[in-house]
């Protein structure tokens, strides 16, 4: 246990941990299997007990790479529309897609503000904002104000992970990861059960 506490250590105050929080948001934008939330609220966990990283560098870093990302995905929505790929007519993504276009046009800054928090319902609504023609201008001040949102939410169940087990930088890192998945969990079904009131027949 001593040796993976000091491993995690070394990771999070490496200089190099900047670079892959950066990396990870903007992959993690267009391919949610990424866990760019995983490395920003354990870093922050550990932060909380070892002052290390500098948690407002890592989440301006994490939510420009976030909102570089988004931007990704609008392109690509813009360019490919949604159901060019396989994977894209799979149910369970056609039906996010189905949903974020339904309501791109009634709520579309909301949408796109909330999505940021929902791994695959993000990717839905930004392909779906790009290949629905929303103003992308208006999509990336969106997108940008989501990123720092996003950052700040990571960073605050980290630091409220850490807090709680201030001595044990692992351990606050798994409860902080927990409780980020936890969250996420809950938020994914809530979004789930109201797309599913908005598609049943009245």
């Amino acid at each position: 246990m001593d040796l993976i506490t000091d491993l995690v250590l070394q990771a999070v105050s490496s200089p190099w941990l900047y670079l892959v929080m950066l990396v990870v948001a903007v992959v993690d934008g267009f391919f949610p299997p990424v866990p760019s939330e995983t490395v920003l609220v354990a870093a922050a966990a550990v932060a909380a007990s070892t002052g290390r990283p500098d948690l407002v560098l890592l989440g301006v870093v994490a939510a420009a790479g976030a909102a570089v990302g988004d931007n990704i995905a609008f392109a690509i929505g813009r360019r490919t529309g949604t159901t060019r790929f396989a994977w894209m007519r799979r149910p369970r993504v056609a039906g996010a897609f189905a949903w974020a276009g339904s309501a791109l046009d009634r709520r579309g800054a909301g949408l796109i503000l909330g999505a940021r928090f929902i791994p695959v319902g993000r990717v839905a609504v930004n392909l779906s904002a790009g290949a629905l023609q929303y103003s992308w201008r208006r999509f990336a001040l969106l997108s940008v104000a989501a990123g720092l949102c996003w950052a700040a939410y990571s960073i605050a169940i980290g630091l409220l992970a850490g807090a709680w087990l201030k001595d044990q930088p692992l351990l606050s890192a798994v409860l902080g990861i927990v409780l980020a998945l936890a969250i996420g969990l809950v938020v994914d079904r809530v979004i789930a059960l109201r797309a599913r009131r908005v598609a049943a027949p009245v």
